[in-house]
Formats: structure tokens, sequence, C-alpha cells
């Protein structure tokens, strides 16, 4: 099953011309999940190949402008579309005061919309995977979000389910499924069970110990990195952290990539990648727009597409707008 994230929107506290408000559409299989909508995102959307996609859930940080404001614009648009699935936004304590408020003033939605107030450990059980809240620490109420598949059963052996006596293909699959065929375990003809993806997004915080522990082995990290480390005393001030700190934390929990977010329009990109970099060399700092696909453990570790979710223009050759993949 395919996972991938695309960059919405990367930057932080104010848009700039190259950086939106926060945003991140997570897309595995079918489903979308929206983390984050700074004002301006369902013109992201738009503008990306995702489109303005049939989301599934919104998991919201915490209640800074610039991590919501773009939820009431995009939930009447998707009312005006006619949308009639239902659509559950979770996030911190006051999510729900906040929608109310602001649908009271902009008018309700005619499709199912569920408001879930999440608290340190709460979970979201989706089909196949897991939404974790984590305690992030920011000046207001903040999580981030541990998004986490089941373990998948192990290779199935044909040749060790024949030498037990297993013939019939039809019982291959049941022996598949975890049931016993002729006093054949499947533990017998199943290799080990092979992990799932593991993804954290910190939202706006200090390095945080749960977000930390979260991250042990994680194929991918998406930690903000406000600041710099010119400007760490207000990084501290202000509940934020800098290139060189996400790093560090990245560095130790062993993550597979690390992609730095939420940059101030006071940094230059350059500055604060090569910060990171000095800790952690192949930390990516992701334009809006950009995508990093996530494969299954076994068939290697994630991509990095820049511009992966831009259309092509017309009139541009083939691949011209684009560069390659980073591993």
């Amino acid at each position: 099953m395919d996972l991938q994230l695309l960059f919405v929107s990367t930057g932080g506290s104010v848009p700039t011309a190259r950086r939106g408000l926060p945003a991140i559409l997570l897309q595995r299989g079918g489903e979308h999940v929206l983390i984050d909508c700074g004002e301006g995102t369902q013109r992201q959307l738009m503008r990306s190949t995702a489109g303005l996609a049939e989301i599934d859930l919104v998991l919201i940080t915490h209640l800074h402008a610039d991590h919501w404001l773009g939820l009431p614009g995009l939930l009447k648009t998707l009312d005006l579309r006619e949308r009639t699935a239902p659509l559950t936004v979770a996030g911190p304590v006051g999510v729900r005061a906040a929608l109310e408020t602001v649908l009271g003033v902009v008018g309700r939605v005619a499709y199912p919309l569920r408001i879930v107030e999440l608290g340190i450990g709460d979970r979201l059980d989706r089909d196949g995977w897991r939404v974790e809240a984590l305690e992030a620490r920011h000046r207001t109420t903040a999580l981030g979000y541990l998004l986490l598949e089941d373990d998948r059963p192990g290779r199935f052996d044909p040749e060790r389910a024949r030498a037990a006596g297993v013939t019939d293909p039809r019982d291959f699959g049941r022996l598949q499924r975890g049931e016993t065929v002729d006093g054949v375990e499947p533990s017998t003809v199943m290799g080990p069970a092979r992990r799932g993806r593991r993804i954290v997004v910190s939202g706006d915080t200090r390095p945080a110990p749960g977000i930390a522990a979260a991250a042990v082995g994680a194929d991918l990290l998406v930690h903000e990195a406000t600041f710099t480390d010119e400007h760490v005393e207000r990084a501290r001030k202000t509940g934020h952290s800098t290139a060189r700190e996400a790093a560090t934390l990245a560095a130790e929990a062993g993550v597979a990539m690390l992609a730095l977010v939420h940059l101030s329009a006071r940094h230059r990109p350059s500055e604060a990648l090569d910060e990171a970099r000095a800790v952690l060399p192949g930390a990516l700092l992701p334009r809006d727009l950009d995508v990093v696909e996530v494969p299954f453990p076994e068939r290697g570790g994630p991509v990095y597409v820049p511009r992966g979710g831009r259309p092509p223009r017309p009139g541009d050759a083939e691949g011209a707008d684009s560069l390659p993949p980073v591993r």
C-alpha cells in the first residue's frame, strides 16, 4: 500500500511568497489525513496533484491561528461541493469550542462532522493503523502525532507448507489468515511479523521527551525548526525549536529521515539546513508541494521527491521541472 506525505505548506507564523502556513497531507492508499490547516490550505491543495481530496481525518496540533484558520473555509468548500461522507476533526482540548464558534458565524455544514478532543496518549484507531497523541511543549496546549501502522504477517513459505503436507492452494490462504490446517500451525510456515511504518509529526514544540520516544526507529520525523541557533533564546521563550535541536533529537532517535518545517521568515532555508546537516547529514527542508514517499521497510527507506506534488506545467519538457528523488 502506497504511503506518502505531501508538504502542502511549510512556513510558520506568517506566510511568505514561497511558503504557506502549516499543512501536511498524508495519503495512505485511498485515505487522506490532513495535519494542520493554515490559511490558504485549500488553495494549495487545489494547486497540487492531490487536489481537494476526500479528506477523511483532520488532525490539529494546537490552536494558534497559523495552524488552523484555514479549516473553516475548507469545511465550507467541502459543503459547497455537496460532500456527504462524514469527516472527523481531532485536536487538543479547546478545538471543539473554537470550531463551533467559527461555524456559528460562517454557517454549519450538511455532512456529518465529528469533533474529537484528544489528550496525551489518546488514540484514534483506523483501518490497519492508528494515531496517537503526543505531548508537545509549546506556549499553549499542543500535541504532536504518531501515525503507526499495524504489524503485517510474515511472508508465507509454500515449500514449507508442502513439506508439512499442505498442498491445496486454497489452504495456503487459510494458513496466511492465521488458521490451522490439518494440524499445521501458521507459525510453522510463516516468517516473522513485518513491522508497520512509523511517522511522527511534532507540531510546534521545544524538543520534547514524548516526541523523542515516539520517534525512536521512525521511518520519518517531521519536526519544526522555526529558528537557527543564533536565536536559541527566542526559541526557548516562544516554545519552538532550532534546526540544530531538531536534528539532535532525530539523530538520537535513529530516524530514517528528518524533514524540517515551520521555518521562520527571518532565516534563509540554507542556513537552517546547514545547521541541521552539521548534526544529521541527511536532514531535509522540504518546500511547499514537495513529497516524501514512505515504502514498507523491507523495500527500502523513505524517498524525498522535490516538487513531487506539483502538476507538470503546460509546455514543460518531461522532467524539466523536477529534481531527482533523494533517499
